[in-house]
């Protein structure tokens, strides 16, 4: 059954993945975009914490858990985003449906391997200045879409029990286009600037769990994960055109080079396995070098990010035969992050919170889930503009055994 999934997922998502526009943020203007993936919807319900050694869910952000797999795991998840972008004066609303990540775990004794699709970053802007009732004002129209993707491939070894390392190797690729549109008030032709980015670029994280039993049942757990600094080229074109004049201009543009920075995950947690959990995590990340010539401001600089979160999950009995509702997952989270961002010298930070619940596919060790996550990013202080979202996520997680010789012909 898992196989037909994955092909049916296989399919769909080759049509939707690269074309959908994942963001409405104007914070989407800088770097490379959004930083889309924040973990699988059941490390994010619980605002992504990420320390336990699941055995049938599958935890992309820790190399090291694809050793612990008992099971051929199968994940794709995705979003319902809404927000509301407001200013000291104005306000709008947004809305978007994204696929949020594809990966596939694959046990094999002390080893675990894992591959999959991930979207990375979002551009996905549109910002009006309209000033077409004063005659001789300049109106403007700023447009963007694209994004960065990365497939990736790992690799996980148990050296005792209950210690894994692995590592990952990641692939980055995408595009990213602008459009600059400026028009004077009373001048017949305006000017439109298109700008497109082709980006690639390789990268490569490691990470090590651990976890021992203090107390009975009860286990205490540790991840670290670590992210190298790496190279992005960036192969840029540039046009420029008059409205209403067919000739468009190509101006010369060189290739860039832009820095993902290195980054470093921290997770401490304890709970007994299969029934409730309680972590931390903490991230911090250098500020790179992720502006191109087309997004560079005077007033916008980069600094380091950083992300604090707590959450856990509980799960009554999930061996009961009596009571479904027993066999649910329920899991919350709190997060603050700064995402490494200075406009206006104001930081721009999220704060928000999480909730979720794994619904567990009768007769298998598959399930679905759902989160909810909701917060506020930005300030309307200091002219710039406030946030307040709302992402409601699903994700299938199907478990199956593979590579098993049949014992009956």
């Amino acid at each position: 059954m898992i196989k037909k999934v994955i092909l049916s997922a296989c399919l769909l998502i080759s049509f939707v993945s690269f074309a959908q526009q994942g963001t409405a943020s104007p914070y989407s203007f800088f770097g490379i975009g959004d930083v889309r993936f924040k973990g699988t919807l059941e490390n994010r319900s619980m605002a992504g914490v990420a320390v336990e050694q699941d055995t049938i869910h599958l935890n992309i952000e820790n190399p090291a858990s694809y050793a612990s797999l008992i099971q051929t795991t199968f994940t794709v998840g995705g979003t319902f985003a809404t927000s509301n972008l407001k200013t000291s004066s104005q306000s709008e609303k947004a809305q978007r449906s994204t696929f949020d990540y594809l990966a596939l775990g694959i046990p094999m004794g002390k080893f675990g391997a894992s591959f999959g699709l991930i979207p990375v970053s979002s551009v996905g802007y549109k910002i009006r200045n309209d000033n077409s009732a004063i005659e001789g004002a300049t109106s403007s129209q700023l447009d963007g879409k694209g994004g960065v993707n990365k497939v990736y491939f790992g690799l996980a070894y148990k050296i005792i029990p209950g210690w894994n390392i692995g590592v990952d190797a990641q692939y980055n690729f995408g595009k990213i286009t602008t459009t600059s549109v400026e028009a004077i008030t009373g001048v017949a032709n305006g000017t439109a600037e298109v700008n497109t980015s082709e980006i690639s670029g390789t990268a490569f994280s490691f990470g090590t769990m651990y976890q021992k039993k203090i107390y009975k049942k009860v286990s205490l757990f540790s991840s670290l994960s670590y992210s190298f600094a790496s190279d992005l080229n960036s192969d840029n074109t540039r046009v420029i055109s008059v409205q209403g004049d067919p000739s468009a201009y190509a101006v010369p543009t060189e290739s860039t080079k832009l820095k993902l920075p290195n980054k470093l995950s921290i997770g401490l947690g304890m709970g007994e396995a299969r029934k409730w959990l309680v972590g931390a995590n903490m991230t911090f990340q250098g500020d790179g070098q992720l502006a191109n010539y087309y997004n560079t401001m005077p007033n916008v600089r980069y600094e380091s990010y950083s992300k604090y979160a707590v959450g856990g999950y509980y799960l009554p009995n999930y061996a009961s035969f009596t009571s479904y509702m027993s066999r649910i997952t329920y899991r919350a989270g709190l997060k603050y992050e700064k995402i490494g961002l200075i406009v206006n010298n104001e930081s721009i930070k999220d704060i928000g919170m999480s909730l979720g619940a794994g619904i567990p596919i009768p007769g298998s060790f598959s399930n679905v889930n759902f989160g909810i996550e909701f917060g506020k990013r930005g300030t309307t202080s200091a002219e710039l503009v406030q946030e307040n979202y709302v992402n409601f996520s699903v994700s299938f997680s199907f478990n199956d055994k593979w590579f098993v010789k049949s014992k009956y012909q």
